[in-house]
């Protein structure tokens, strides 16, 4: 399904303020209000919820991981590759491939600190900007959509698979502020640079892979 014509630039654009005034030591007062809005107020060490909500909401952290992503990446490679789509299929593994680069490189150059307000509910590995789970799952989930639905040529299925890689997408993106690992413009960060990562995906190897694959 074909990105709105405003979005990727628009996403590019907010990316790319962040980063700049991140880089240049910019605080945002907000990022810690929207943080405690996901503790307890008489003790912020614990986030809000019974504790059934906090192993759900490691669960959906968890699907954004390397781990995870790298499981539901493979699956729509190998499910393209055997549907005759082998073109489409290496295009989506160069993609993702280079968008894990990316990430790895972005948070190394701009070595911002993780939340330190709050208890973190999950282990960290890395600097904070981008969020790692939202850039990653938002690039790897709206491309594996795109693909899908250049793939079947079909719009209600283009649009279904959009739709549910969007939710996933942002669901993963809050549990990492709900736990308390990234602050909420690392997320926002992470989730515009995948939209543009896709976007220009879908537009530069979606399209042409696809257009050298059988019908």
């Amino acid at each position: 399904m074909p990105e709105p014509r405003i979005l990727v630039p628009a996403a590019a654009l907010v990316f790319l303020g962040l980063a700049l005034l991140i880089v240049s030591g910019h605080k945002f007062s907000f990022d810690t209000t929207l943080i405690m809005l996901f503790r307890d107020a008489a003790n912020p060490a614990v986030p809000l919820g019974p504790a059934w909500f906090h192993e759900a909401v490691r669960d959906m952290t968890a699907l954004g991981s390397f781990v995870g992503l790298f499981f539901m990446a493979l699956t729509a490679t190998l499910a393209l590759w055997l549907c005759g789509y082998r073109h489409l299929a290496i295009g989506l593994v160069v993609s993702l491939v280079a968008a894990f680069l990316a990430s790895t490189v972005l948070k190394i150059t701009i070595a911002r600190q993780r939340p330190d307000i709050v208890e973190h509910a999950a282990l960290t590995f890395t600097a904070s900007f981008p969020s790692g789970h939202a850039f990653l799952s938002a690039a790897t989930l709206l491309t594996i959509a795109s693909f899908v639905g250049l793939a079947s040529r079909r719009t209600d299925i283009a649009r279904f698979c959009m739709a549910m890689a969007v939710i996933l997408t942002g669901l993963i993106g809050l549990s990492r502020i709900y736990l308390g690992v990234h602050w909420p413009t690392d997320v926002l960060g992470g989730w515009c640079l995948g939209i543009v990562w896709s976007g220009v995906a879908t537009a530069w190897l979606g399209r042409r892979m696809v257009a050298s694959d059988p019908a």
